[in-house]
């Protein structure tokens, strides 16, 4: 048996997504540019939502949360990320390291239920259109929310407490560009066996029940539209079901290119890499753009916004 030099850590060290020099500049400014547009879209979303009455329905209450986890999501990783690109210190505390590991973890599992819960939110509008605003009152909508932020925290903890109790690392070196479970756990000397049954676990069944009700809710939805005798009945519900099967095909696609392959395991090659940054930097950018490009009503939002803020600054000049 081959002896680990295992020692406590205080920091670590995240070698990012590459260590050529020349391509600095280039991927700072990339990641840059996909940030600004993310915290511009997801915050310009919430304000629209809330700014117009039109609006004020369960489908765009739980819009405006899905913005939020996806700026939360985005900002807890992408501004350490480009603070090491550009900087020759690449290390991160050890309570930063957890801080972001668990905001992390709790926002990535609060968004795959959110969008199962959105999707039954669409279920109940088109089966049930003349008893939606019954069947989805304002209570029910923020209990549904809650419960999505819950079982984000509830799964998080119960990784941070696991992770917490290892007790040294062979390395603090982190083949990431953040502080990511699996990479951790391939640095601990200890015995991690309940941790990576719990990395299975927990995230396999999140998943399996998630797209259950999203595949439950979309083959009512189907059905309900097949026997819609308007052509433009039909229309009008596909249109409103297409940007959130958009969202879901790219969100849950990428997370099962990730985790249901052979290769993916406790250590992060290249092409993971790559993935997880679709996963966690490009789609939170993505969501919001889905949603306003092909969505009528927050378009039409969004001018009136746009239109009152330029007569209002019309008026003071």
């Amino acid at each position: 048996m081959v002896e680990r030099n295992c020692t406590m850590v205080t920091e670590f060290i995240l070698l990012g997504l590459s260590e050529i020099p020349e391509l600095r500049i280039f991927l700072f400014l990339f990641f840059l540019l996909v940030y600004g547009i993310t915290v511009i879209s997801n915050l310009g979303m919430i304000a629209v939502i809330r700014s117009s009455s039109q609006l004020h329905t369960p489908m765009y209450f739980f819009l405006s949360h899905l913005s939020f986890v996806d700026f939360c999501y985005s900002t807890i990783i992408v501004p350490k990320m480009l603070d090491n690109i550009i900087s020759e210190d690449k290390t991160i505390s050890f309570l930063g390291c957890m801080v972001q590991f668990y905001f992390f973890c709790m926002f990535a599992v609060t968004e795959v239920i959110l969008l199962a819960v959105m999707a039954y939110d669409r279920f109940v509008a088109i089966c049930n259109p003349l008893l939606y605003m019954v069947v989805m009152p304002q209570k029910l909508c923020v209990q549904l929310v809650s419960g999505c932020y819950l079982c984000g925290t509830v799964c998080s903890l119960i990784h941070l407490c696991l992770t917490l109790e290892i007790s040294s690392y062979q390395s603090n070196v982190i083949n990431h560009f953040f502080c990511d479970l699996p990479p951790l756990l391939s640095l601990a000397c200890s015995d991690v066996s309940v941790n990576e049954l719990l990395l299975y676990i927990l995230p396999t069944f999140n998943e399996l029940s998630t797209i259950g009700v999203i595949l439950a809710s979309y083959l009512f939805i189907l059905i309900t539209i097949l026997r819609m005798r308007s052509a433009e009945g039909r229309r009008k519900a596909f249109s409103t079901c297409a940007s959130h099967l958009t969202a879901i095909v790219v969100f849950h696609g990428t997370i099962l290119f990730i985790y249901c392959r052979p290769s993916s395991g406790n250590s992060t090659g290249d092409m993971d890499k790559v993935a997880t940054v679709f996963y966690t930097i490009v789609i939170p950018m993505l969501n919001p753009l889905i949603y306003s490009l092909r969505n009528k009503d927050v378009k039409e939002a969004l001018r009136k916004m746009v239109r009152f803020n330029l007569m209002t600054k019309a008026s003071f000049s």
